[in-house]
């Protein structure tokens, strides 16, 4: 893996945007719920980041329902899911907020999870990114779809030390979960 020059340990960021959710009339977007496919696709997402050993430490989840659930049928493919924290500054956040939660992180957790909603996820690893590995960066700019995972690296001492541009996009997936 390509990391970025620094001190401190390889860190890794993995950025999950929720899966597909459902509009119902009468329920507010932050109670929204999982479509069907979101639910496939969720657990997809899971099976996908156990693959290629992308557990996190700590996960950092949205309070939206949406995020929610994608986080509890991600999280049932692992064996042992690591410690979530749902901070409901996560919802409809920008990348100042973002980063502000992100810069909370204790300095012992070396992977870590965020689960949570477009534009923001989206315009957060185009912020932190200065490059990525082949056509990463451009798959993101054109569009960072429900399910995305986007995996930055870097080093750092403290989750404190993550600033614009000093990161490198490894990895853009998007994960589906079968029949539609």
């Amino acid at each position: 893996m390509i990391e970025r020059a620094g001190a401190g340990p390889l860190r890794r960021l993995v950025v999950l945007r929720h899966a597909k959710s459902a509009r119902p009339a009468g329920v507010t977007d932050h109670e929204r719920p999982l479509a069907a496919r979101g639910r496939r696709d969720a657990a997809a997402a899971g099976r996908a980041l156990a693959g290629a050993d992308r557990l996190p430490g700590l996960a950092l989840c949205s309070t939206a329902v949406r995020a929610r659930r994608t986080w509890e049928l991600a999280a049932a493919q692992w064996g042992t899911p690591p410690p979530v924290r749902h901070d409901p500054r996560l919802y409809d956040a920008d990348v100042p907020e973002l980063l502000a939660v992100i810069h909370e992180v204790p300095a012992e957790v070396e992977t870590l999870l965020l689960i949570g909603h477009n534009p923001g996820l989206e315009d957060l690893v185009l912020t932190l990114a200065d490059d990525g590995l082949d056509d990463t960066l451009d798959r993101v700019r054109a569009k960072f779809p429900t399910s995305a995972i986007a995996e930055l690296s870097w080093r750092g001492a403290r989750w404190r030390d993550l600033a614009p541009g000093g990161a490198l996009l490894t990895s853009l997936t998007v994960p589906r979960g079968g029949k539609r």
